[in-house]
């Protein structure tokens, strides 16, 4: 019988056949990506993936090429649930079934709380109502194609450090208003088939342990059906997780729901069988959705496939080219036109200057769990320079270091045979426990990474403890001093032409790299000879070496991990780089700077400590725009940053986080093949102080009080009238657009639930065929005895493809989501009587046009 047959089974009968042991081992994972199978029953297992911009498949080490879409971000700024709905359904579902993934771990719809957050770049944006429509039509694109959604991190995981510890203290109402919001809007119009809960604790309680959260918000009010799957390694008990309704502990590795202490906990009465046997109907449930929605997977031959083709190609760069946004496009200082400086025509260009650390890097994604390795790539620089004729002059610095962590040699290093990467051989141990490594190799193979994070993929048969000694080729152009850094989960020494160069092996410091198990970055330097063949040796044991305060030589039995970067010690140093910038701009018509952060800045397991980038950027940005006033400034960060040289810049492009057709992308809008629309999906502050959470973000003594409560971004702006950088919403374009006559349909009300149209004209009076996107902010009632923020985001639409001239009505459809509130004393949501002001704008900050609607009579409702 093939594995996708279970799409007709019947579960209650198949939950009956269950032996106890059975409906156990269906209530934890199976290694790191597997449900549990039993056979006997027909039942299969299903495999899970990482998202949530692209599908990594199995392997953190060794991974299948795939296609890195840009950051959720990035997909916020698109107000486009139309778009990101295609998306998911042409690009993730099918990039799922190439990997055999019937369930994709993603979309991630957290809130944007505060900027600094290590995973911020993987949620869609700080407002709950924009986070929640392009979370819903993610899941609707993924569904419709057969693969399930498990929508995360169900709720308040808005930081990483502590984050499996610490306590969000949060209001009632700041929590079902502003972070269950996009959870309950993706459950009202989409319907995942699965829940992530988040590692932290609300209000006193771990979310995979908080029956609350589970049975009486999720389960209850929503009335959703589905499977609660933990984060991995987000279960912290047997009896608190079962009876809160966690389904399933994730992964299967180190889990806490083994045979021996579930049976022990249903023989000491501290779960019931009956609750193990439900868990498991859950689980099933999902493995039948899986089964009917794709079986081609579950009968397949279960392999990673990378699958390419011109339409993806093409829809992957509309989809960057859509999140770029436009921040600012005033005419060069240079010149008496009142033109904008961009776009650029490629025909009048006879010399550009193309400078920044981002220009060259390889910047697809933030890092973690969202990491992957790319199907392709294309950076700024090739993308620029592939878009401009043959004669064009093209002049390039790096300005200023941008990394944190020095470029890992990915494309410096070669085999003896010319194979990209380096050899790895891989040793047992004379014992488990044993530092000695065996004298013959137990295996050896090419690797073409060199950040190599082994997770639990070790070669079958090797010994607890072992070594994998990496050999390699660096040859450069021109000699001179190098800088080399090793960060490793385990330990490791660096050896140049039999030298040792870097010790991180000996003594060491513990980090947050690695997902939290590795060191930081020990360096040393070494010259290079030009053209001369030097042979790199990297010795790597996965028991870590001692340190300071913590002596434990612990075995890395999951999560080991190595990484080598490197780069050129410049002559001169930050000044002579900064120098070479001003003279490379000096000479050309045009200069484009690309600076930003990347996956080291922005990751898993960590968290920003500032919103200003990196090292002397500011100062190389303000040093070119002086020597060339025709500088246009392209920013990569997934989430807010700090520009203090916004002012004197004619042009500034923030492209986010974009994925493989990031250079494509950006030379698109640059030369205007693409007229930019994408909107700010949060805001930017002036300064870190002007952020909401400021001042009560971190975790003090394992608690962080939410205080700014309903006021999370724009809101927080509005009333405390602070003027941030770029407001949210924000986003320019190279035509200009009128809105006009706004009008509402009268409303219909209902016993619980009310509807209306609004109605806006906009039209294109400018010279090129453009997109517009409407925003809608609803203010309520003055006479409510609560204080509620001075606007909200209640609807948009985005009106495409505007002709110049051309004019079109934008509608958009209001309900009870729009004029409700949380009434925390009686634990339902409340709509007043009364005048909701209603003002439409370009963003949250240029409001164009005002109106309202009247609610003749209030209501209270519950559920959806």
């Amino acid at each position: 019988m093939p594995p996708s047959d279970f799409a007709n089974a019947d579960i209650p009968d198949v939950v009956r056949k269950l032996t106890l042991d059975e409906a156990i081992l269906l209530t934890a994972g199976v290694g790191s990506w597997h449900t549990h199978e039993v056979p006997r029953l027909g039942i299969p297992a299903i495999k899970v993936s990482d998202g949530p911009n692209g599908v990594r498949g199995n392997h953190y080490f060794m991974g299948t090429p795939a296609k890195c879409l840009p950051a959720a971000t990035a997909l916020g700024s698109t107000w486009d649930p139309e778009l990101i709905e295609e998306v998911a359904l042409k690009l993730l579902a099918e990039e799922c079934k190439s990997r055999a993934v019937s369930i994709l771990l993603a979309p991630t719809c957290n809130i944007q709380r505060n900027p600094l957050g290590g995973r911020s770049f993987e949620s869609f944006a700080e407002d709950p109502h924009l986070s929640g429509m392009i979370s819903a039509a993610y899941v609707n694109g993924l569904q419709q194609g057969g693969i399930g959604a498990c929508i995360k991190h169900f709720v308040c995981n808005d930081k990483e450090l502590d984050r499996r510890a610490y306590d969000v203290i949060v209001s009632p109402r700041a929590l079902r208003e502003i972070y269950l919001m996009p959870f309950m809007l993706a459950q009202k119009h989409a319907k995942p088939w699965s829940y992530m809960t988040a590692y932290n604790r609300i209000n006193g309680t771990h979310c995979s342990e908080n029956s609350h959260l589970i049975r009486n918000i999720l389960r209850g009010d929503w009335g959703f059906d589905g499977m609660v799957m933990s984060d991995w390694y987000g279960v912290y008990s047997i009896d608190h997780s079962i009876n809160a309704g966690l389904d399933l502990e994730m992964p299967g590795v180190n889990k806490w729901r083994t045979l021996d202490l579930m049976n022990r906990s249903v023989g000491s009465r501290k779960i019931m069988a009956r609750t193990v046997k439900e868990r498991a109907g859950n689980v099933l449930e999902l493995v039948k959705k899986c089964a009917a929605g794709a079986p081609e997977i579950l009968d397949g031959d279960k392999l990673e496939h990378t699958r390419e083709s011109p339409s993806d190609t093409l829809l992957m760069r509309k989809l960057a080219s859509s999140s770029i946004v436009l921040l600012k496009n005033a005419p060069s200082s240079s010149t008496t036109s009142s033109s904008p400086l961009l776009p650029l025509n490629p025909q009048k260009i006879k010399k550009i200057a193309i400078i920044g650390g981002n220009a060259k890097a390889v910047v697809l994604s933030g890092g973690g769990s969202a990491a992957l390795k790319p199907s392709y790539w294309v950076s700024p620089f090739d993308g620029i320079v592939n878009a401009l004729g043959k004669d064009v002059e093209v002049a390039y610095a790096e300005g200023s270091r941008t990394y944190k962590m020095l470029p890992t040699l990915d494309y410096n290093l070669r085999t003896k045979t010319g194979a990209r990467g380096w050899t790895g051989t891989w040793y047992a141990h004379e014992s488990d426990t044993s530092l000695t490594p065996l004298s013959t190799p137990f295996k050896e193979e090419v690797i073409d990474e060199i950040r190599v994070f082994i997770s639990t993929e070790k070669p079958k048969g090797l010994t607890r403890s072992w070594t994998l000694k990496l050999e390699g080729i660096m040859e450069v152009e021109k000699g001179g001093e190098w800088e080399f850094g090793l960060t490793v989960a385990g330990r490791a020494k660096l050896y140049i032409d039999g030298n040792l160069v870097v010790d991180n092996w000996t003594r060491q410091t513990r980090g947050t790299y690695f997902f939290n198990y590795g060191t930081p970055e020990v360096t040393s330097t070494y010259p290079l000879l030009a053209k001369t063949p030097h042979h790199v040796l990297v010795e790597f044991c996965n028991v870590r070496g001692p340190a300071d305060g913590d002596e434990d030589e612990a075995i890395m039995e999951t999560n080991p991990g190595v990484r080598l970067g490197g780069a050129e010690v410049r002559f001169g140093g930050e000044e002579g780089m900064l120098e070479e910038a001003e003279e490379c701009a000096k000479g050309a018509e045009v200069a484009v700077v690309v600076v930003g952060l990347n996956s080291d800045w922005e990751t898993e397991g960590g968290d920003r400590e500032t919103l200003a980038l990196p090292g002397k950027t500011d100062e190389l940005v303000e040093r070119v725009v002086k020597a060339n006033p025709n500088t246009i400034v392209v920013t990569q960060a997934g989430s807010s940053i700090t520009m203090p040289w916004a002012d004197s810049v004619p042009a500034i492009v923030h492209s986010w986080y974009l994925g493989n057709a990031t250079g494509d992308a950006i030379a698109d809008v640059l030369f205007g093949k693409f007229n930019p629309c994408g909107k700010l999906s949060l805001t930017f502050p002036k300064r870190l102080e002007d952020v909401p959470a400021h001042g009560h973000y971190h975790s003090e003594n394992g608690k962080i009080r939410y205080g700014e409560d309903l006021f999370v971004g724009y809101k927080h702006f509005a009333h405390r009238k602070i003027e941030p950088a770029f407001s949210f919403g924000h986003g320019l374009s190279y035509t200009t657009f009128s809105y006009t006559d706004l009008k509402f349909s009268k409303p219909t009300l209902f016993p619980s639930d009310i509807t209306l149209t609004a109605s806006v004209t906009v039209t294109n009076t400018g010279s090129l065929p453009g997109s517009e996107i409407v925003q809608l902010y609803i203010s309520y009632p003055p006479t409510s005895d609560l204080t509620h923020p001075p606007l909200m985001l209640k609807a948009f639409a985005k009106v495409k493809d505007l002709g110049p001239g051309e004019s079109r009505v934008a509608q958009v459809k209001l309900d009870k989501y729009a004029v409700s509130y949380w009434e925390e004393r009686i634990e339902r949501w409340v709509v007043e009587r009364g005048w909701y002001s209603v003002r439409v704008g370009r963003s949250s900050e240029e409001m164009v046009l005002e109106g309202g609607f009247e609610v003749g009579k209030g209501f209270e409702w519950d559920g959806l």
